[in-house]
């Protein structure tokens, strides 16, 4: 499965679970909702994956965690805020280059429709 089918997939599962939540719950509870949906579908989905921050090429924990990491390919960020920031773009492309991953989706749940809270952040270069 490649790239492009793990982000569908992921996407119309989000989807689906805010369909029958909406807005208005913690963070957890969608993250737990969504682990659902994709492991029905066969998904590999880790949580809460420690993310060590290289300093001077030591490996330090900083006590950096990835929401989700799903197949080993795209990386989750889940909110549910009023309105997504530049920080939280900043927050998924930084947790990208740190663990070498190119694709990334960050879904906030607290909005009326979902695809207004979603976005896809892609890094040509992950090196």
């Amino acid at each position: 499965m490649d790239v492009n089918d793990v982000t569908e997939i992921i996407i119309g599962s989000a989807i689906d679970v805010h369909k029958v939540l909406g807005p208005g719950l913690l963070e957890s509870a969608y993250e737990e909702c969504l682990c659902y949906e994709l492991n029905l579908q066969g998904i590999e989905v880790r949580r809460q994956v420690s993310l060590p921050v290289i300093y001077k090429e030591v490996s330090l924990d900083a006590g950096y965690r990835l929401d989700l990491m799903v197949e080993n390919k795209v990386i989750v960020e889940l909110k549910t805020v009023d309105k997504l920031m530049p920080i939280h773009d900043a927050q998924l492309l930084t947790y990208m280059k740190l663990i070498n991953c190119s694709v990334g989706l960050l879904i906030n749940f607290n909005v009326p429709v979902l695809k207004q809270g979603i976005r896809r952040k892609v890094l040509n270069y992950v090196g």
